[in-house]
């Protein structure tokens, strides 16, 4: 329910902006100097290859997404000759052997049926001594909006836990993404959470992204009428710590892997 995604806005709405907060401290923690050729896989709506263009000075940087509609979006927001944008699966990637010297995924890998062909294929397509990283969303403890509105929703309906990404995206760990890099045959890996402030203007700038009807929570609360959705609506009003002002202050933690191909 709600996994694909029909439009960049939506998904910039509820989860894209705090996104690119997590991208430039990953960047950071990625030793890769000046003049490299980066890919980032699952790019998206571009905040990350925006970013790697900002910090890296990349000689070349290719995003690759699925969804021709969040590639819509990357090509209106980045206009840079450097960077360029492709349909792609992560699970066979077009390229040949050794063509990248850094291969990174944001907020991606947890999407992909099966994650282990597409880190395989990180690895085959970045060069020897190459990086090859990826960051997700802690879904089960450290995604505070995402944790409140599953809460409160198995609350209401017990029968929604069977949608919580807490649930249905067990690499979102670190020690499953230490494995996942192990066993790709990738050396030197390292796992570090990154955390960010989420901070909502008020109730409405939190629930209003839920009703974009795209993403697994949004999905889900498209799908209920209008009277168990206002009870969901209401229920988190109650739950949410709310400041004097009437903003909500959270925190998104993400885990980042990184290791080097051989």
């Amino acid at each position: 329910m709600g996994d694909e995604w029909a439009g960049s806005d939506a998904y910039e709405d509820y989860v894209g902006r705090w996104s690119r907060r997590v991208a430039d401290p990953f960047l950071r923690w990625l030793d890769v100097p000046a003049g490299k050729r980066w890919l980032d896989v699952g790019c998206g709506t571009g905040a990350l290859t925006a970013t790697v263009l900002t910090l890296k000075d990349p000689a070349q940087v290719i995003g690759l997404d699925s969804s021709e509609a969040f590639l819509v979006g990357a090509r209106a927001q980045v206009s840079d000759a450097r960077a360029s944008f492709i349909v792609g699966d992560a699970r066979t990637l077009p390229f040949p052997d050794d063509r990248f010297d850094a291969v990174v995924s944001g907020l991606a890998l947890n999407f992909v049926p099966e994650p282990h062909l597409a880190v395989a294929e990180f690895g085959r397509v970045a060069a020897q001594g190459g990086t090859v990283a990826a960051y997700v969303w802690d879904y089960g403890e450290g995604m505070a909006m995402m944790r409140y509105f599953w809460d409160a929703a198995t609350t209401l309906d017990p029968a929604a836990a069977e949608l919580d990404e807490g649930r249905r995206f067990p690499i979102c760990h670190p020690e499953r993404l230490h494995r996942l890099w192990a066993d790709t045959g990738l050396d030197d890996i390292v796992v570090e959470p990154i955390e960010v402030a989420t901070v909502f203007s008020d109730f409405d700038d939190y629930w209003r992204p839920f009703l974009g009807g795209q993403g697994p929570a949004p999905g889900y609360a498209m799908s209920l009428d209008e009277q168990h959705r206002n009870a969901l609506r209401d229920l988190l009003h109650a739950r949410l710590p709310a400041c004097p002002d009437g903003s909500v202050a959270l925190t998104a933690r993400a885990w980042a892997v990184k290791g080097v191909a051989a």
